[in-house]
């Protein structure tokens, strides 16, 4: 068996990421937005980073309301929800120009919802050959620029 070790992930798995009470639940506390990928914070919807992605530009459009599932949102939240997702691929399309995507949310655990608690969709964008050797031999991902970087590529079309 291979060890990966990932030292960086140990103040995230300590602290479980809820310095909130939930990743994904943003506060009123807009000053470490950059700190928690947060790209934008809207009076329905938020957008953030994920912080372990796919791919490079792997982003999160979920509700600013903690909700776990659809029928818990009411007919404007869902509206904003969505409007959001196709903002989020316009901006990827024009920042970062994928060959495509993959938009879609795992309600609950068994799903593969790794916080189910908080109903959230993943837009992941796509290129062609960005599944390569190290993913199918190595079973290691690599993901070609910093998260630091790309949420300063992003940030400016959230404003």
């Amino acid at each position: 068996m291979k060890a990966l070790y990932a030292p960086w992930r140990m103040g995230y798995i300590l602290s479980n990421g809820k310095e909130n009470g939930c990743v994904f639940c943003p506060g009123k506390d807009r000053s470490k937005d950059e700190e928690r990928l947060i790209l934008f914070v809207g009076e329905r919807t938020m957008v953030l980073m994920n912080r372990y992605p796919y791919n490079n530009g792997h982003l999160l459009v979920a509700p600013v309301k903690h909700l776990s599932g659809l029928e818990q949102l009411n007919n404007k939240e869902m509206q904003d929800l969505m409007l959001m997702v196709r903002k989020t691929v316009e901006i990827l399309k024009e920042v970062m120009n994928p060959d495509g995507f993959n938009v879609g949310l795992n309600l609950g655990w068994v799903a593969g919802a790794g916080m189910e608690e908080h109903l959230h969709f993943h837009v992941v964008p796509r290129w062609k050959g960005d599944t390569n050797f190290m993913t199918i031999f190595g079973d290691v991902r690599v993901i070609p620029e910093y998260l630091s970087e790309t949420y300063k590529k992003l940030l400016p079309h959230y404003q």
